[in-house]
């Protein structure tokens, strides 16, 4: 059972929070809550990671160190997407970005 929004609404200045559900958007999920609620559910064994202990933990958002960017997000399709460390949301797609609010 995924958790649904209660308000929606559009951005109008490029901030972090933007930046974040830009680049969750642009792989094709809604937002955070989207995207670990599909790979905890998915069938696709390399969702789970298995630690030197014998412990599996789910699969964790890769992040760039030195600004918390997102790195590297898995598509629906079972491939990868790839982000730079830098902004990678442009001026023109910020009112496009949704800002979802639960």
């Amino acid at each position: 059972m995924s958790v649904l929004p209660k308000q929606v609404t559009r951005a109008s200045t490029w901030s972090d929070q933007v930046e974040e559900a830009y680049r969750f958007q642009l792989a094709g999920y809604r937002d955070q809550c989207e995207y670990l609620s599909v790979q905890k559910n998915s069938s696709v064994s390399n969702n789970l990671i298995v630690q030197s202990s014998g412990e599996a933990r789910f699969f964790q958002i890769e992040r760039w160190p030195h600004n918390g960017y997102i790195k590297k997000l898995r598509r629906k399709d079972g491939c990868y997407y790839y982000y730079n460390k830098a902004r990678e949301c442009p001026d023109r797609e910020v009112n496009k970005t949704k800002l979802y609010v639960y």
